[in-house]
């Protein structure tokens, strides 16, 4: 496939933000590819080179990328930096740029292949002299491209491809290209990629087997699988309800959810919640996991939790923090930060997948196999049948430093459900005893200018939950509150490469802040309550026609929730339950009054 017929779909896809059309012309674009052009196809349309969980980075900055445009047309770094401030995109720039100058078209039109070959090439150069190396490959292609191949390959080395299309929809039209499109087809190859995190070895497979042959893809110790989610609940006697009666309680520990992948030999692996391999960040981790497991290889899942060695009580979450995406000085960390693995279940036992085994026989294989240390411990658990031992468990679990208690299901059936969220588990918070039930998970979609001493940064911060049924990124309040001097100075730079100049297809929203952001940072907020809203999006008109939620008085709780996607915020499904349960506990025929601002 020529590189220019793959930007010309990338133009028709920038251009709009219906879903069904975003779909159909996916299907256009795949159906007639075949490995290995397929993934690759699949991976620059998300502006990757591989899976996100290996963590290939391009690493070209802004400044690299304005140096190669202007090295490949021959002016200089200012000027293209001028055109760039007026157009607000360097890949509209080079675009405008390249329509002026005479590509080389001796070796004939870049391709697919080649585009990818050297893009990787450029991911890979690292080290003395790697940052001209990156220069000079991305000049080598832009000498070649044309306007329209330019303005894509530019924005994909910064990140910022911006044509629309995340993860359910490229399956979606995967079941469509390559199946029925029915709904069965659909879930079998969303299953598969739920397993392998792989959506270029998932589209090889089914066009290669089929449907049947997706059978076939399962775990794999280094491939992470997307994490199981739970739902939540209004109070204990509901969280029993759900489950028929009964359930097993565990401690909700404040951390960072890990799965660790353990091999015979070799090193152990550890990825975050977004998958992102975190294993340097943890080495007293990966020490001591392969001997506190009987049976290897394995895959686990347990909350990262700070601890006091000496007293073995839980810290706040903020210290674990302190560990997360730190490269250098770990060894004086991890002694000023010491960790603990709380170890809740098991997906693969001595090389035997176990996740499809009902909760019951997870947890009996998970006690059996390990081997409890200072460094990994089996999770607190206990199994209640009635809201007196459920309430009593509770109090425990937060008087030991816990955040809560996890419910899960002990029913036939409670197989490990990777990639979904459900009633199979439900997380029931210490603030759900009081006001709003629980925190919210928010994904930055905006900024605002700040005013007084906030002048000259970002003062407030538009945030949205998303919609999973529509692919959508709705709206729910504007924040500002909470963020202390070092958070707000913090900010602008988590957000740069976020930044785009109109807002994005998937955000749905009645406000325009003086910043659009693409989705990807999310932020954790409290407010005193959820109300209606005209301006806001969220759950549009699912309570009354024309308004969406908002969160009143909204408050960042100085918890950035790196381990979370914008796809793993909270939805507009769960922030509509919480209205709903507000509303309950109010008075039952009592509706909460509409904001005009949320």
């Amino acid at each position: 496939m020529e590189f220019r017929d793959l930007a010309a779909f990338y133009e028709r896809l920038e251009a709009t933000s219906k879903r069904l059309e975003v779909r159909a012309i996916l299907v256009e674009l795949i159906r007639p590819l075949r490995p290995p052009e397929l993934a690759r196809v699949l991976y620059l349309s998300q502006g990757m080179l591989r899976p996100e969980y290996e963590g290939v980075e391009l690493g070209v900055a802004d400044s690299l990328a304005r140096r190669a445009v202007a090295t490949a047309v021959g002016t200089d770094e200012g000027s293209v930096g001028r055109l760039t401030k007026a157009s607000g995109d360097l890949g509209t720039t080079t675009q405008e740029l390249l329509a002026t100058v005479r590509r080389l078209e001796e070796s004939g039109p870049l391709t697919v292949a080649e585009v990818y070959r050297e893009l990787s090439r450029i991911a890979e150069a690292k080290g003395a002299g790697s940052q001209e190396e990156k220069v000079r490959l991305l000049v080598s292609l832009l000498v070649r491209a044309t306007p329209l191949e330019g303005k894509f390959l530019v924005r994909f080395v910064l990140g910022t491809l911006r044509v629309g299309v995340r993860e359910m929809t490229i399956l979606d039209a995967l079941a469509e290209a390559f199946a029925d499109g029915s709904k069965e087809a659909r879930a079998r190859i969303e299953a598969a990629f739920n397993l392998s995190s792989d959506l270029g070895l998932v589209a090889g497979v089914l066009v290669e087997q089929g449907v049947g042959g997706l059978a076939s893809v399962g775990l794999e110790i280094g491939r992470p699988i997307r994490p199981m989610l739970a739902e939540r609940e209004r109070d204990l006697a509901a969280v029993l309800e759900r489950m028929g009666g009964s359930a097993a309680l565990e401690y909700k520990y404040d951390g960072l959810r890990v799965q660790a992948h353990i091999p015979k030999r070799g090193p152990v692996r550890l990825f975050s919640r977004r998958l992102e391999e975190i294993s340097a960040q943890f080495p007293e981790l990966t020490d001591a996991l392969p001997g506190a497991v009987r049976e290897l290889p394995a895959i686990l899942e347990g909350e990262c939790v700070p601890i006091d060695l000496d007293t073995g009580e839980i810290q706040p979450f903020q210290e674990v923090s302190r560990r997360r995406g730190r490269k250098h000085d770990l060894a004086r960390v991890q002694e000023e930060v010491p960790v603990c693995l709380f170890v809740f279940d098991v997906l693969l036992a001595g090389g035997q997948p176990v996740y499809e085994q009902s909760f019951p026989e997870r947890r009996a294989r998970l006690e059996r196999m390990l081997r409890p240390t200072d460094r990994v411990r089996l999770a607190v658990q206990s199994v209640v049948h009635d809201v007196p031992a459920a309430t009593e468990f509770f109090e425990e679990a937060v008087a030991a430093g816990g955040e809560g208690i996890m419910a899960k299901s002990l029913k036939d059936g409670s197989g490990y459900r990777a990639g979904a969220r459900g009633y199979w588990w439900i997380k029931y918070k210490r603030e759900y005893t009081a006001g709003l039930s629980d925190s919210v998970d928010g994904v930055v979609v905006g900024a605002f200018q700040g005013r007084g001493r906030r002048a000259g940064h970002y003062g407030a911060y538009l945030l949205a939950v998303y919609d999973p049924a529509r692919d959508r990124f709705e709206t729910f309040c504007k924040v500002g509150s909470g963020f202390d001097d070092a958070a707000l100075a913090a900010m602008p730079k988590r957000l740069a490469r976020f930044e785009t100049g109109e807002r994005p297809p998937s955000v749905e929203t009645g406000l325009t802040p003086d910043q659009w952001m693409r989705p990807g940072l999310v932020l954790e907020v409290r407010g005193a309550e959820l109300t209606l809203s005209p301006i806001h999006r969220a759950a549009l008109g699912a309570v009354r026609a024309g308004a969406g939620l908002a969160l009143r008085f909204p408050r960042f709780t100085g918890r950035v929730r790196d381990d979370k996607g914008p796809t793993e915020a909270t939805t507009s499904a769960e922030l509509l339950r919480m209205y709903r349960s507000q509303v309950r506990q109010a008075s039952p025929s009592e509706e909460a009054p509409t904001s005009p601002t949320g």
